[in-house]
This record gives structure tokens, C-alpha cells and sequence, in this order.
């Protein structure tokens, strides 16, 4: 049997801090999943809300960051279509395994800590891309999804530093990638969600209709943002700052 609405009133003060969340994580490509667990978790709500919450907001913003990175013309097929094609089965897996992860997410907290050590200090993009192999973009889209279904996410704080760090994407192609990355991986991650749990508990529609609404508007600002405007260094900068939030999720800090 599905469950039943929760009984929950949602606090007008949570739309502040998720709209910044939002915008924040837009402007790299991101649709803040991590950050929006962490401000739920922090709030106080039910366990049992927070992870499907947090994959119904991420699709709202990263289907409408994927139209702006492909509007502005930054996407590379050649990388999407490969991780695609392993993360979306991996990331079902994933939500519908819904382990326990703790030590895996306090190791990958601690990359994610050291790669936005590594962006604070080359804020431009490389001089050189390199053109990764089939088997490996496989093989990665797989793993990442996998761990975006795990910790209810869509996988793009792990994608866009392997893309940026690896030299396969400038820092604009990396988030236009990781969008339709997080948008693909959220649905299947929370169609598995919705599998092993026999259908999820939400917020009371009107509630949930502002709650959609503002992440919708904040990240649609962040997105034009960093999609058009924002010179690289800041989108670097700005990408350090999610993974540094990302982590300390990880870590635990946020409940």
C-alpha cells in the first residue's frame, strides 16, 4: 500500500534557505539534492520525507537547467549518452537498494573536500581536453549512478569534478552534462524509491506546490547565470562552495 500523506506543516522559513540552495547549485549545472537533505534534515523533518523530497525538487531544477545549458549550446552528447546509458539502471538499483552507507559517504565526503580544495586553486578551465574511452565513461556513469541512488542524490557533485579534474569537459560542458545527468538519475533514482517502498509519503499539496515553485524560480535564475553570464573563475568558485555543502552532508553535520 502506498503511504498516506504525512501529517506535516511545512515551515514558510524552510523557502529562504532552499531557494539559496537552489539558485547556488544551479548556476554549476546542480539541482542540490545534497543541500536540500541537509536544510530538511536540519528543520527536523521525517526521515521518510526527506530523500523523496529532495529527488522530486531536484527534478523540478535540473529539468530546467538542462534546457538552459542546451539553450546556450554547452552540451557534449558524446559524453552524456555513455553515462547515461550505464548511470540510469545503476541509480534505480540504487534507490531501491536503500542502504546504510554511512563510511562509504565519509569517504566520498573527503574527496569531495579535496576537490574543492583543488577548484579554490585553479579557478580557469584546462588548456587541453582529452577524449575519454567508451568503456570508461561506462563504467563511471555506473558507478555514479549507483551512488546517486544510494545517498538520494543525482549524482552530479561526483560527476562534475571527475569531468573537471579529468580534463574531459570545460567547467561550462561539465555542469550542461551533470544536469541531464541529475535529471535522469533523480526520476530513476525515485522510481526505485517509490518500488521498494510501496509508494512514498509527501508534503500536503500546497505545501509542496511552494516548495516547487521556489526551487523553480531559484534555480532558473542560477542557471541563466551560470549558463550565460558568470565568467568561469566565479562558476569554479561557486562549484567549491556545493561540494564543500555536499560534503558536510556526507560527513553527518546535517542530522
Amino acid at each position: 500500500m502506498p503511504l498516506p500523506l504525512l501529517p506535516l506543516t511545512l515551515s514558510p522559513w524552510l523557502l529562504p534557505p532552499l531557494a539559496l540552495v537552489a539558485f547556488l547549485y544551479a548556476t554549476v549545472g546542480h539541482a542540490g539534492a545534497s543541500g536540500y537533505i541537509a536544510v530538511l534534515a536540519l528543520a527536523g523533518l521525517p526521515a521518510a520525507l526527506i530523500k523523496p523530497l529532495a529527488l522530486l525538487l531536484n527534478l523540478v531544477v535540473a529539468a530546467q537547467g538542462s534546457w538552459q545549458f542546451w539553450r546556450a549550446g554547452h552540451l557534449r552528447g558524446s559524453l552524456l549518452w555513455p553515462l547515461l546509458a550505464s548511470g540510469m539502471p545503476a541509480a534505480f538499483l540504487g534507490g531501491w537498494l536503500d542502504l546504510p552507507t554511512e563510511w562509504f559517504q565519509r569517504l566520498v565526503a573527503l574527496v569531495l573536500l579535496a576537490s574543492a580544495l583543488r577548484f579554490l586553486r585553479q579557478p580557469r578551465d584546462p588548456e587541453r581536453l582529452h577524449t575519454p574511452p567508451l568503456p570508461l565513461l561506462l563504467l563511471s556513469g555506473a558507478g555514479l549512478g549507483l551512488l546517486a541512488g544510494l545517498t538520494g542524490t543525482g549524482g552530479g557533485v561526483f560527476l562534475t569534478p571527475l569531468l573537471l579534474l579529468a580534463a574531459w569537459a570545460t567547467t561550462r560542458q561539465a555542469a550542461a552534462v551533470s544536469s541531464l545527468f541529475i535529471l535522469v538519475n533523480s526520476f530513476s533514482g525515485l522510481m526505485g524509491l517509490l518500488l521498494a517502498r510501496q509508494g512514498i509519503g509527501l508534503a500536503p499539496a500546497p505545501q509542496l506546490g511552494w516548495l516547487l515553485l521556489t526551487v523553480l524560480l531559484a534555480g532558473g535564475l542560477g542557471s541563466r547565470l551560470g549558463s550565460r553570464h558568470w565568467p568561469v573563475s566565479w562558476i569554479r568558485r561557486v562549484l567549491a562552495l556545493v561540494l564543500l555543502l555536499a560534503a558536510w552532508k556526507l560527513l553527518g553535520f546535517a542530522g
